[in-house]
This record gives C-alpha cells, structure tokens and sequence, in this order.
C-alpha cells in the first residue's frame, strides 16, 4: 500500500485539489505520499484521489498514510503500534475533514504455508476492530489482490499468493461495506515483487471503481 512505482515512468498528478496528512494539517499532495521508506515511490493511493475528486466535481480529497511496507498481520492487531498509528491518524484528520474509507493493500508476506490459512481470520479482526471506532464504522473498506508475478520470485511463496487472493476476497463477500479489487493483469517492478508505477496507476482507478459500488 506504501507504493514502490518509479516516479520518472509515470506523469505526475497535477490536481490542486488532492491533499496529505503531516503533522496533523493537510499540506498539498506530494510524491512520494507514504514516505516510510528511502525507496518510497507512486503509489495507487495517488490515482484514486484524483479520480475521486475528478468524480465529486473536483471535491478535496485528503490521503492519511499510514502504510508500512513488508509488516504482516499480527504487526496490525488491535493494541499494537500500527493500528494505534493509524487511528490516531484518523481522528487528527476527522477534525478538519470528513473519513470516507480505507484502502488496505497488504499480504505477499502471508503468502507462506503457515501463514496464508490464517489470513483470513486475522484480517477480519483487524477490520472489526478499525470498525469500533465510531469515524471509521460504516465507510467503505476496499482491499486488493497481489500480483500474479509473485510466482516468478525464486525466493519467496509467491505460489500461494491465489490463497491469500482467495480468503482477501471471501472477507470482502463476508463483512459489510469491504470491497475486493482484482489485480489480474497487472504488472511489476524489475523484483517481481512491488508493482510498477503503470500499474499502480491503474490499481488506484480500480479501488475507486469499486469504493464507487460499495459508497453507492
């Protein structure tokens, strides 16, 4: 969800009315938007904005990152540092704005043996418990697939990246106002692990498409 795109492959996004959370005031928005990394790059979250705004007649749209790349479920539990993080960030930005959902992207982590059975019990807590806050209770919660590249990483179990897909997409079926959007057809980075800027662009149009259906 942090974003890893190249920013030189893609034309920036020049809509003055797209914003970011720093330090509790919304500042114009930036690249890279989730800056937790030295390698931070596009990320999808930057193309939903825009085509939100563009979709609300250039209504200001606000992005709170709040991402950290390569952390895994148990690190987003309730009561731990992200999740707190997280809301945290929520209610600073409910004072000036109004919360109108969440976009989750996270799983190449989970795609090992162990892990991926539990995924899907662990996302729904997770989701459950952003729930339980009364700004964060009924907007739309909107989570991708992973790539299909993954597979094509020697070192990694990417082969169980369609587990992970699976049980992403039975939890958005499941749990009110939770939407999947595929990434069938996507591609990555020379890694075969983050997707590329091109890409990612495209993702973030089909997270607003189907925060569209879900908000609709």
């Amino acid at each position: 969800m942090a974003g890893r795109g190249f920013k030189e492959d893609v034309e920036p996004i020049n809509n003055p009315n797209l914003f970011v959370l720093r330090n509790g005031r919304w500042q114009n928005m930036y690249v890279p938007v989730n800056c937790d990394r030295p390698f931070s790059g596009v990320s999808l979250a930057e193309s939903f904005a825009d085509e939100y705004s563009k979709a609300h007649k250039g209504v200001s749209v606000g992005l709170i990152p709040c991402a950290d790349g390569g952390t895994t479920l148990n690190q987003w539990k309730e009561g731990g540092l992200l999740f707190d993080n997280a809301i945290y960030a929520a209610r600073l930005a409910s004072r000036t704005s109004d919360i109108a959902g969440i976009l989750w992207h996270q799983g190449e982590v989970e795609c090992g043996d162990k892990s991926y059975p539990l995924y899907s019990d662990k996302i729904t807590a997770i989701i459950r418990a952003f729930r339980k806050e009364s700004i964060l209770k009924n907007i739309p919660f909107i989570m991708g697939g992973l790539g299909e590249f993954l597979v094509n990483r020697e070192d990694y179990s990417g082969k169980n990246y369609t587990k992970v897909n699976e049980a992403i997409k039975k939890v958005a079926e499941c749990e009110p106002n939770c939407g999947f959007v595929s990434a069938d057809g996507l591609k990555s980075n020379p890694d075969n692990l983050h997707f590329c800027s091109k890409s990612l662009r495209e993702f973030g149009k089909r997270y607003f498409r189907e925060y569209n259906r879900i908000a609709d």
